[in-house]
């Protein structure tokens, strides 16, 4: 049965504007404005906050610990799967419209740890369609960044036993017969109601495509709890597909989610972008333009003045440098209280604590960019990641498409 929270969901806008100026906001697959209210999300998108218990059972994470993934759906099916070693499954995507950075792998990362600790299956879908669609941009210059955003997600480091990565306009002998079959149970009024107005038929019928990217472990491997961590402005996929699933049209489960918060823009509150105006920082940065990106626009929550933040101390929790230590750069939660204290009492300067950040991030994709390099070229490096034949026939058989030319 669908959740009638759920159902209800799928019948109004995920733009979440108030009567009060300071409550309006939108976030949506395609915008994200506004200062952000989660909890106000939570209530309007249906899904629910991660327990103390829940956190406690995933694989150990500061992006779970500290809460920056803070909200979910079926949680507790992948995680009773996942502590009793049965088939679980991860999908989390990219859509390349331009280089990685930051805030795109963080995800990444944390699903490599889930493969780690629980042997989950990990499927990475690339949306290159889609970003043909909804970017001003040629299908060349989409096609660039999918080499090159492969090569990022590659150097993550993730067993190729356990992953499979998809392009959609490659991979489109599976993709596409299944969300033909699932668009069937897709009305015009449920997307436009979830999405809102879309400038072509081809965005109207992308959900369709989204939905086979997060049911197809399931078809590739059976029935099994699937959970895919996102930034919360996703979540509309992840409904449209649950209610989809629901439909028991196909032999699947409800994908689960894990929603998370976004990584913050160097200049201040909102979602890390490398499509605006606020500056980002990309996988493939050296360490000068790292450090003089944070030096330079790194918003701070110090003193105008050495001497009045000697006196009063900053705010670490509007300070982005500081932000990014928690979300991910500064693993032992007593070394970050440590520095949020001196930072607190004035003894820790605004311009140190972007040192620190520097430190640690340009640490961090000395690492990746290590294994980005040592990577050969990007056809041989995706092959043992690809969908294999038998896979894709079982994918097409599970989901009701005759194979090969009896279709």
């Amino acid at each position: 049965m669908t959740d009638s929270r759920e159902t209800a969901d799928t019948t109004e806008t995920t733009r979440t504007d108030s009567s009060s100026p300071a409550d309006q906001f939108t976030v949506t697959p395609y915008a994200v404005d506004g200062e952000i209210d989660y909890e106000k999300l939570l209530e309007r998108f249906g899904a629910d906050r991660l327990t103390d218990e829940q956190i406690e059972r995933f694989p150990d994470h500061p992006l779970l610990r500290r809460r920056t993934f803070y909200a979910g759906r079926d949680v507790d099916e992948y995680l009773e799967a996942a502590a009793a070693g049965d088939p679980h499954a991860i999908v989390t995507g990219r859509g390349p419209s331009g280089p990685m950075h930051l805030g795109h792998v963080l995800p990444l990362y944390l699903a490599k740890r889930f493969q780690r600790e629980t042997g989950a299956t990990v499927y990475i879908p690339l949306s290159d369609d889609e970003k043909f669609l909804a970017k001003d941009q040629p299908f060349d210059a989409i096609g660039e960044h999918t080499r090159e955003n492969l090569r990022d997600i590659l150097a993550v480091g993730f067993d190729p036993d356990r992953t499979r990565i998809v392009v959609d306009t490659a991979d489109a002998d599976v993709v596409y017969p299944i969300a033909v079959r699932l668009a069937k149970h897709l009305t015009p009024a449920t997307v436009e109601a979830v999405y809102g107005e879309q400038d072509t038929v081809g965005l109207q019928f992308y959900p369709a495509v989204q939905a086979t990217h997060l049911l197809l472990p399931q078809l590739v491997a059976g029935r099994q709890p699937t959970l895919v961590p996102i930034a919360i402005d996703q979540d509309p996929h992840v409904r449209v597909c649950r209610d989809v699933a629901a439909k028991e049209a196909l032999p699947v489960e409800k994908p689960g989610a894990l929603l998370g918060r976004f990584l913050p823009s160097l200049d201040g509150p909102g979602k890390m972008s490398s499509s605006g105006d606020a500056p980002s920082i990309e996988l493939t940065a050296d360490p000068e333009t790292v450090a003089e990106t944070i030096r330079t626009h790194a918003y701070t929550g110090g003193r105008a003045t050495i001497e009045e933040h000697r006196e009063k101390g900053g705010d670490p929790t509007v300070d982005v440098p500081f932000q990014y230590l928690r979300y991910f750069f500064e693993p032992d939660d007593a070394e970050l209280e440590r520095i949020a204290a001196d930072y607190r009492s004035g003894d820790l300067l605004s311009g140190e604590l972007k040192e620190l950040a520097i430190e640690r991030i340009t640490a961090f994709l000395a690492d990746h960019q290590r294994r980005r390099e040592e990577l050969g070229s990007i056809e041989a490096d995706l092959e043992p990641y690809r969908l294999t034949d038998e896979e894709r026939q079982r994918a097409l058989e599970r989901a009701g498409v005759p194979t090969g030319l009896d279709r």
